[in-house]
């Protein structure tokens, strides 16, 4: 290289200057590193870092990182749909439903301790509380504390003996349904492992296009199931699948109020139930892949999303591009839970923001209609119903409030208002005194009840003891009332199960007079109130209820390879629908076991169950801050 010579200027006069800048500059530069390293290093080095580092370069790590060993997560995406939750009804002139007294442990041989569960399970446990044990030393006080969470449960989650009744017809019931799960469990993984579902009768894997691209959501469903019924080397299976398998990365059009209650509430409760950190990871990538589906003028959500770019949009069958209640207000346990396990206030925020709206909206008559717009913020349509379209936005309403403790008045004052609204418009009793839950047209009642509506019985009971006090037993009350009536619609088919919808009027009870309207597709609502009625009030007839159920299931519904819906519930010539739904796994038979389990076994006085029947602990922020505050002291 040639260097030009600069007028008057000798080559040794600047060579020697140019040596003595370079020299400067050099001692500068090492003084400035040093500097800015030791600053690195000092105690209080994460809020340095805050200072110096870009948002961009330190959000990934408070989003998603795991406790153990700070990973950074990667950003996925999310989202898929299904029909939606359900209500129940009830006889009018019946007794007054007495609740359970403080009855003691329902156990065979006096109470064994957490620690004396099957081996296999207990070793799985102990396994990822050392690996949690390491991550409390190293973490630092921002990062979720699994140990500190578990501390605050009353009862262990899987009980004194793993829930086991005393009673020996009881416990073999119970048996029955877990030799059920395996069966469903094992022809899933032998026809369609790694797809969404099984086809029993052709044996064979069943994708859809309600995950946008996501796979294994029968894998994801089971998890918890298979966990609390000691099915360990199936769990250990489904965990295998979900390190190795589980790929985030979809493009593809998702449900994203069904990938939030499958995939994020079946991620959740596994890491809740055993603290693989696998699993919380998984959740925070696929939530952060959730988040652009809010980006609205109100911040409603739309319901479909891309998770590959981001993109959401609408569903077409949505009137006027709305979004649907039950969806958008499908989101908060699962949110809450995100927001606690990232320390990220996002989520929380996105939540808390669309029950902003939807408090300072006027209501119809203090109804919530089903349809919103994402745009506008204003109701598109006068259609009600606590079955398909708006059911679980009123079960998240008590659920938030039993979760956060009873702290979150704003869910409770939602929910109570909500409750008086439909009982005054929508409430109804049928000629034969069924108690049932008619839906609203602006104003006009159509008298059906969707299978959907039945889980209502559950969720008017789990609420009876918070309303006000001279309204609790009139709760219990009504919840017993739509339980029955439910489990009528049930009794008055031929095959003992129920139809999708049923109706109340030109003469009919509780039965379906249409044939689109006839099909069973192993939902659970039903049964999901026979457990909640059994756990509140210890009736037995609960018990015997769900017993019917089984027989039913086992009878009609059980294929040589899997278990499958049928079209009609009034003959016995039974047509397959050739489908056994990841809710059959999640919900259905998880409910039946819980049944015939000792009321410990996932306590209500700890748990909550997402509408997919994915369990979520209850957050006791005062303990968590003591645990927190006696941590310091000890270590100071």
């Amino acid at each position: 290289m040639v260097f030009r010579k600069l007028p008057g200027v000798s080559a040794s006069g600047m060579g020697l200057r140019l040596s003595q800048k370079f020299v400067f500059l050099l001692f500068l530069s090492g003084l400035v590193t040093l500097c800015f390293g030791a600053l690195f290093f000092l105690p209080d080095s994460v809020r340095l870092k805050r200072i110096f580092l870009s948002k961009t370069e330190i959000q990934p790590v408070t989003v998603g990182s795991r406790s153990e060993n700070d990973v950074t997560v990667k950003r996925p995406k999310e989202q898929e749909q299904r029909g939606l939750t359900p209500a129940k009804g009830d006889a009018g002139t019946k007794p007054k439903v007495i609740r359970k007294p403080p009855a003691p442990h329902e156990d065979a041989d006096g109470g064994r301790a957490q620690e004396e569960l099957t081996v296999s399970r207990s070793k799985a446990a102990e396994s990822a509380s050392e690996r949690v044990t390491s991550a409390d030393r190293q973490a630092d006080s921002d990062t979720f504390n699994f140990k500190k969470f578990h501390r605050c449960l009353l009862k262990p989650p899987l009980g004194r003996d793993n829930g086991k009744p005393a009673d020996p017809q009881t416990n073999e019931r119970r048996e029955k349904v877990k030799e059920m799960m395996k069966f469903a469990w094992d022809n899933y993984k032998t026809y369609a492992w790694g797809k969404n579902e099984l086809r029993p009768l052709t044996k064979n894997g069943h994708i859809g296009n309600m995950f946008g691209g996501l796979r294994g959501a029968s894998i994801i469903d089971s998890l918890d199931t298979l966990y609390i019924m000691g099915l360990m080397d199936e769990y250990n299976e489904a965990q295998e699948w979900v390190q190795t398998s589980l790929d985030l990365n979809s493009n593809g059009e998702a449900s994203l109020f069904e990938v939030n209650i499958r995939y994020v509430g079946g991620l959740l409760a596994a890491y809740y139930l055993t603290g693989e950190e696998l699993f919380k990871s998984k959740a925070l990538e696929l939530g952060e892949k959730l988040l652009p589906a809010f980006n609205t003028p109100t911040g409603i959500p739309r319901g479909v999303i891309n998770l590959g770019s981001g993109t959401s949009w609408s569903w077409g069958w949505a009137s006027a591009g709305s979004s649907i209640l039950a969806e958008f207000g499908t989101l908060h346990l699962e949110f809450v839970h995100l927001t606690e396990l990232s320390n990220n206030p996002i989520y929380t925020e996105k939540v808390m923001n669309i029950r902003k709206l939807l408090s300072k909206i006027e209501k119809p008559h203090g109804l919530y209609p089903n349809f919103l717009s994402p745009v506008s913020g204003n109701w598109v349509q006068h259609h009600v119903s606590i079955g398909g379209l708006g059911d679980s936005f009123y079960e998240y309403l008590i659920k938030s409030y039993l979760m956060s403790d009873k702290t979150d008045e704003e869910a409770k004052d939602m929910y109570y208002s909500a409750l008086q609204a439909i009982e005054a418009n929508l409430v109804q009793k049928s000629p034969g005194g069924l108690t049932y839950v008619a839906e609203w047209r602006g104003g006009i009642l159509d008298h059906k009840m969707g299978h959907l509506a039945c889980f209502s019985g559950g969720m008017i009971g789990i609420g009876a003891d918070d309303g006000e006090p001279e309204k609790r037993q009139h709760y219990l009350d009504l919840a017993a009332e739509i339980t029955h009536t439910c489990h009528e619609s049930y009794t008055r088919s031929e095959t003992k199960l129920g139809p999708e919808a049923f109706r109340f009027d030109s003469g009919a009870e509780a039965t379906a007079n249409r044939l689109s309207d006839r099909y069973y597709i192993l939902r659970p609502e039903v049964i999901e109130s026979y457990m909640y009625m059994w756990r509140l009030t210890h009736d037995p007839k609960y018990r015997e209820w769900g017993w019917e159920a089984v027989e039913a299931l086992e009878r009609y519904c059980r294929v040589e390879s899997g278990f499958s819906g049928i079209r009609d519930v009034y003959t016995m010539t039974v047509s397959h629908d050739n489908m056994q739904q990841s809710f059959f796994l999640s919900e259905t038979l998880k409910y039946l076991y819980l049944l015939f389990s000792d009321d410990d076994l996932l306590s209500l006085e700890d748990w909550v169950f997402n509408t997919e029947a994915h369990p979520l602990p209850i957050i006791r922020r005062s303990c968590l801050q003591d645990n927190t505050t006696q941590e310091k002291m000890v270590s100071e």
